[in-house]
């Protein structure tokens, strides 16, 4: 038996996602962090980088054999005025974002912004390993915070 998509089913081509790139998790303190999802679940840290126009240290954590299997990115804030404190000051360790591989982040904002969603910025700005990134605000994504990534090139 095959399921057909309901009528009213809109794909998601316009807005061009591709995947599921990673979930992001606020985190106090990176290298305990690391250490934790590397003994308890045996992820490896293939990526770490300090981005200073975001306000955190940054690590991408491959999770299973599969070279372009999914990634968890763990954010710990730089300083106390930064994002990612601010939301553990609120909410604590935890989820804090999901993110979408987009084929274009200015294509992916305008349909979005089409369809009446708000963006954080104006304008992309640059995300881990050089990458274009946008956020949909999560007021108007159900509660979550989602992030669009395009791949450096």
């Amino acid at each position: 038996m095959t399921s057909q998509p309901d009528a009213g089913f809109v794909t998601q081509g316009d807005v061009g996602i591709l995947r599921i790139d990673h979930v992001g998790i606020a985190v106090a303190d990176l290298d305990a962090a690391i250490d934790f999802y590397h003994r308890v679940f045996g992820f490896r840290c293939v990526h770490r980088e300090t981005n200073d126009d975001q306000g955190v240290r940054e690590a991408m954590l491959a999770i299973g054999p599969d070279p372009d299997g999914g990634r968890l990115q763990l954010l710990a804030p730089l300083t106390p005025e930064s994002a990612i404190a601010t939301f553990l000051d609120r909410s604590g360790p935890g989820v804090q974002q999901v993110a979408y591989t987009v084929a274009d982040v200015e294509v992916a904002s305008a349909a979005l912004r089409e369809r009446g969603m708000r963006l954080l910025y104006p304008e992309p700005k640059r995300g881990t390993a050089g990458s274009r990134i946008n956020f949909v605000h999560p007021k108007d994504a159900g509660g979550v915070l989602v992030e669009l990534v395009e791949p450096a090139r």
